[in-house]
Parts: C-alpha cells; sequence; structure tokens
C-alpha cells in the first residue's frame, strides 16, 4: 500500500509540474536562478499578446532538466504547451535578446496562426 500511495503521488507530482507552464495559447517563461536575480528579464512584464511566468529552478532542479535548462536566464515562448522559441544568456549570464527581438517572435507566432 505505501508503494502505491508513493507513485500515485508522484504521478500526481509529475502531473501536476507538467500543467504548470503555459498550456493554452502563448506563453513566455524566464528560467532563471536566485543566485541570477542581477539578470533577470525586467521587460518581461512588458511584451503583448502573451502570459509570462518566471520559474526559479534552484526552488525545484525538475525545471532545469525538464526544459533543458542549460544557462540562465533562459526566455522560451510556449504556444499550447509546445516549446516554439528559446532565447539563451550569454556566458556571463546575461540575455543578449532584446525586448524588440523577443516581441517579434510572439508577433511571428501570433501571425502564423492565421
Amino acid at each position: 500500500m505505501r508503494k502505491f500511495v508513493i507513485t500515485m503521488l508522484l504521478c500526481i507530482s509529475n502531473i501536476c509540474f507538467a500543467q504548470d507552464i503555459c498550456n493554452e495559447g502563448i506563453c513566455i517563461a524566464e528560467f532563471n536562478a536566485s543566485f541570477n536575480e542581477a539578470n533577470k528579464i525586467v521587460w518581461l512584464n512588458k511584451l503583448s499578446d502573451c502570459e509570462s511566468d518566471r520559474v526559479d529552478i534552484t526552488a525545484d532542479a525538475r525545471w532545469a532538466s525538464e526544459y533543458k535548462i542549460v544557462v540562465v536566464p533562459t526566455l522560451v515562448i510556449f504556444k499550447d504547451g509546445e516549446e516554439v522559441k528559446r532565447f539563451q544568456a550569454n556566458i556571463m549570464m546575461q540575455m543578449e535578446a532584446t525586448r524588440q527581438e523577443v516581441q517579434d517572435a510572439i508577433d511571428e507566432i501570433v501571425m502564423e496562426a492565421f
């Protein structure tokens, strides 16, 4: 019985984990770490036509392995739960992509729906 309960908890945890990031519409997630707070994407919430979320991979290492995060910050654009575009930081852990470049990628995804 104990193994059954543990298995069920793991399954529920994995289902909830998979649903934590945008499953519907366009969403952008910033994967970062608490030790890199100085390099967070300050304009993330100013992007239009998408939802936004911040994920701290130091709080739960599953995020890093699930989404193959190798450098922070990393921006991932999802459409209906599927990754469609990724922007990664440079070796200094600073995002080189500009707000306009990311917004252009979002706009392109929106236009593809028509």
